[in-house]
């Protein structure tokens, strides 16, 4: 009995358990596009990644820094000769010559302990170790904040992507309540002998695809809004809400400006190369050092234990200590470090070509974008037009044919009008918000 009860209490301990995990990730999130980016920014992994970089490079600074700090250990020795060491010594030194002595030297147990310092006092390489390694870090720095850039990119991308989705299911659902409006009219005047039955019908097919076209959008959103959650580092499973509208978001325009000439330099992909530069100088200079000496520095103090007898070994100790200095010059090596030189130089040269490549990349990249932006407004500005003279003359098409004066072809006519004139503001609608959003990276506006 006791055992059922524990049984029954472990089973409402993992409901209770299940149930909460569950609330958890249907939990309804609203966000708006400035939160969402936020979130991604505190929980996108490839930007945590890039943090943990980040501090990778400042470990490796440190580092490189230690490497010119006093080095200082210590060492421990013990040994028990089974056999002692037997060396032959000529008979001559014992009175009998002709034949060879064997003698013992050394003891049973030896026994030693030291310490030891060194310090590096010169050396062309670490010097030029120590600037790399700053600049190392900055580099780290420029690619997490490339990545943040990128991730903004994405999630702003997929939020807009969203937006378009829900502005297009609106449209579909306005149309579908005047479709339904219409059919229903229509089957009225066809029940009083005022229309035939292919007028129904023809508008039936109509709202049937258009049925199948809101199932479309909607799975198409769902999809949207899942993009928009991996890209914001947000569990697939959890809820979300768009609190933006896309009336604001269309408000908001970038100016388009005739293109600066020094604009690339706002661009975080000509920064991170310009710090590769820096490397690839320094990778030349440490080349270079390599023609210089190296002085070190280095002081140890030691004691050594000998006896035959265990129990007496460390009774009495013999110490040793001495400091120095080692100087080593590496005069000729094959001709190794002139082509060393001569690599890296061409190395500079190369990256010199990327940078000259990007700047004018860049350039073409910003007049790419502005022109695009450019028109994709006006081509929204026209599809809105367009948009409210399909409304207008289905409006007064319906009124034609309810009046006796029209057709139903002309109504089918204005209805697949109307639907194509919403599917062409969509697309232009779309094409505005990421063309906004290319010009925006383009022009290096988008930094965080």
């Amino acid at each position: 009995m006791k055992n059922k009860i524990h049984f029954i209490i472990l089973l409402l301990f993992m409901a209770h358990t299940m149930a909460r995990a569950q609330t958890a990730d249907s939990q309804s999130n609203s966000f708006s596009l400035k939160q969402a980016i936020d979130y991604a920014l505190a929980h996108q992994s490839n930007v945590l990644n890039a943090g943990i970089d980040e501090e990778i490079a400042k470990n490796t600074v440190r580092q490189t820094v230690g490497i010119g700090l006093p080095q200082v250990s210590t060492n421990f020795n013990f040994q028990d000769y089974l056999k002692v060491p037997t060396s032959l010594l000529p008979g001559e030194v014992f009175g009998q010559p002709g034949t060879q002595i064997p003698v013992q030297f050394g003891v049973k147990y030896n026994s030693s302990v030291g310490i030891e310092l060194n310090q590096l006092i010169f050396d062309g390489s670490y010097i030029v170790g120590l600037q790399a390694s700053k600049t190392y870090k900055e580099l780290s720095v420029r690619n997490s904040t490339r990545t943040r850039i990128e991730t903004v990119v994405a999630v702003t991308k997929a939020y807009y992507s969203a937006l378009v989705s829900t502005e297009q299911l609106g449209l579909i659902d306005a149309n579908l309540s005047q479709l339904t409006k219409s059919i229903n009219d229509t089957e009225a005047l066809f029940k009083n002998g005022f229309a035939e039955k292919i007028d129904v019908d023809r508008l039936q097919v109509l709202k049937n695809n258009l049925e199948t076209e809101r199932e479309n959008v909607t799975r198409l959103l769902v999809v949207n809004v899942d993009l928009l959650k991996f890209q914001m580092g947000m569990p697939i499973q959890a809820g979300l809400e768009l609190t933006d509208k896309i009336s604001d978001v269309r408000s908001e325009s970038v100016q388009v400006q005739v293109i600066d000439s020094a604009a690339y330099r706002n661009r975080i992909e000509y920064s991170l190369l310009e710090t590769q530069r820096k490397l690839d100088e320094l990778d030349f200079k440490r080349y270079k050092s390599q023609f210089l000496p190296t002085l070190k520095g280095f002081a140890s103090a030691n004691k050594s234990f000998q006896s035959n007898d265990f129990t007496d070994l460390y009774s009495r100790n013999f110490p040793t200590s001495v400091i120095g200095l080692t100087f080593s010059w590496n005069l000729i090596n094959g001709g190794q470090r002139i082509y060393q030189m001569r690599n890296a130089k061409l190395a500079i040269m190369k990256t010199d070509n990327n940078l000259f490549n990007l700047k004018n990349g860049i350039a073409q990249e910003i007049s790419v974008s502005q022109k695009m932006y450019a028109n994709s407004l006006r081509s929204v500005e026209n599809q809105e037009r367009n948009l409210g003279l399909a409304r207008e003359i289905l409006r007064v098409t319906r009124i034609k044919y309810e009046q006796g004066v029209g057709s139903s072809i002309e109504v089918t006519t204005a209805e697949t009008s109307l639907k194509e004139a919403q599917n062409n503001y969509i697309k232009a609608l779309y094409d505005l918000l990421i063309n906004k959003v290319n010009l925006q990276q383009a022009t290096g506006q988008i930094n965080y």
